[in-house]
């Protein structure tokens, strides 16, 4: 008997020294189809806004270590539409893109701030047009969870969204032109504004 419960208060004690497991990170993959990467910059007096629909990457997230984000993806140039055929030809010419020396614009997080509960400043590198520069975006983590619709299981899915602003001339977009009023066609600040769904790697 006395053995039994040496035994037992061994068990007890061993249980309650082990570490507990920590959740995994899990990866998730952008769904283009319902992902919107945006883009905000003044025109004269009103804002243009344009969006890339050809959007990729992933996600790793950590419920135990939400400063362990890290994020990859890229856009493709040649899918940006601000809804003027015109106007996104010319988005795609050495004036701003560059298209053909450089297909895609991508982003590639180095480090992430808790700043409030699933709010961050995650920091990365981007590239446009072959430059790349360090920025800063306020991120939201928006929640994830299995998704089930009539019945039919669609998998899990999570949401996030980032915004940050830039300075365009940073990446070698200059292109501009001078009003007879004085003032300047467009604004060297870019708004950017990510809002990403994304799917659970298999």
């Amino acid at each position: 008997m006395k053995l039994a419960l040496r035994s037992l208060f061994a068990l007890v004690a061993l249980i309650a020294t082990a570490p507990f497991a920590a959740a995994a990170p899990v990866t998730w993959k952008i769904d283009p189809t319902h992902t919107e990467a945006s883009f905000q910059v003044r025109h004269f007096f009103s804002k243009v806004r344009g969006v890339f629909h050809e959007v990729e990457g992933t996600i790793v997230y950590d419920d135990a270590d939400p400063t362990a984000i890290k994020v990859e993806a890229i856009a493709k140039v040649a899918s940006v539409d601000t809804g003027n055929e015109k106007r996104d030809g010319h988005l795609q010419t050495a004036d701003f893109f560059d298209a053909e020396k450089n297909p895609t614009l991508s982003f590639k997080s180095t480090s992430v701030k808790q700043v409030a509960k699933d709010k961050f400043k995650l920091t990365g590198d981007l590239t446009m047009r072959g430059v790349t520069k360090q920025v800063t975006f306020d991120a939201q983590f928006l929640g994830a969870g299995e998704i089930s619709i009539d019945g039919k299981p669609r998998g899990s899915k999570a949401g996030f969204a980032a915004t940050t602003t830039v300075n365009r001339k940073d990446f070698g977009i200059n292109w501009n032109k001078t009003l007879d009023t004085g003032g300047t066609v467009l604004e060297d600040s870019v708004t950017i504004v990510l809002n990403v769904e994304a799917d659970k790697a298999q």
